[in-house]
């Protein structure tokens, strides 16, 4: 029997989005590998599946990937899953999809959540051509990394925590200027989802007269 590594979305809030054949997967893995094992024990406990996991983060990845392979060789199949969304989009995974690929190990990726696309398709900005950015450096490299996406014309995606967001943003009307369009959408798929559009100076405005709480995901109109 041939092993395999599957990465498997998990909801992003709405615990009703897990899929079907994401619950397949779980139940049928023989090692399952989580961000963090007590979030994604709250997950399998809702789901009514008794499952041991093991921790995969950005702090041990380097340590275990090679364990993981060899389980794969093994002929077991493996599923590695993130606190929320799709494992590799700004979480843990892209080290252990290389190592199968050079081990030529089978990788099988479940369609699901993740937090970019609905808060893209919900911002009424173009997404026919579009940049996911993910979270932008918090020291070093950031205003490199921001000096190059000023003569971007493509839609720009970011993710943002909630006590940055107001720099941020403050960063991006100095950039782009402040007529500048965008969306910003928090807690998606949650009971207190909320998205402001506008320009960026007037999203900031609600942002400092909202909560700022939650995750974040901007929306920013490409030149």
């Amino acid at each position: 029997m041939e092993g395999k590594l599957i990465l498997v979305p998990t909801p992003i809030g709405n615990l009703g989005d897990i899929t079907l054949r994401a619950i397949e997967c779980l139940r049928e893995a023989q090692y399952v590998y989580a961000e963090d094992t007590r979030k994604t024990g709250i997950l399998l406990k809702h789901l009514g599946l008794d499952k041991k996991t093991s921790s995969y983060h950005n702090f041990n990845e380097h340590q275990i990937v090679q364990h993981i392979v060899k389980q794969i060789k093994e002929g077991h199949t493996v599923v590695l899953v993130s606190d929320a969304g799709t494992p590799g989009i700004s979480d843990p995974g892209f080290l252990l999809v290389r190592e199968c690929i050079v081990n030529q190990l089978a990788v099988e990726c479940l369609p699901g959540a993740t937090a970019f696309v609905p808060a893209l398709v919900k911002s009424g900005l173009p997404n026919d051509r579009f940049v996911f950015e993910g979270f932008l450096p918090v020291k070093k490299g950031r205003q490199t990394r921001l000096l190059s996406l000023k003569e971007e014309t493509r839609t720009m995606i970011f993710y943002e925590s909630p006590h940055r967001v107001l720099k941020t943003m403050q960063e991006f009307i100095q950039l782009f200027g402040e007529d500048r369009l965008c969306s910003i959408s928090r807690e998606l798929t949650k009971i207190y989802e909320q998205t402001f559009h506008g320009t960026l100076s007037e999203v900031l405005i609600a942002l400092q007269n909202g909560m700022v709480k939650g995750e974040f995901v901007i929306v920013v109109k490409g030149k």
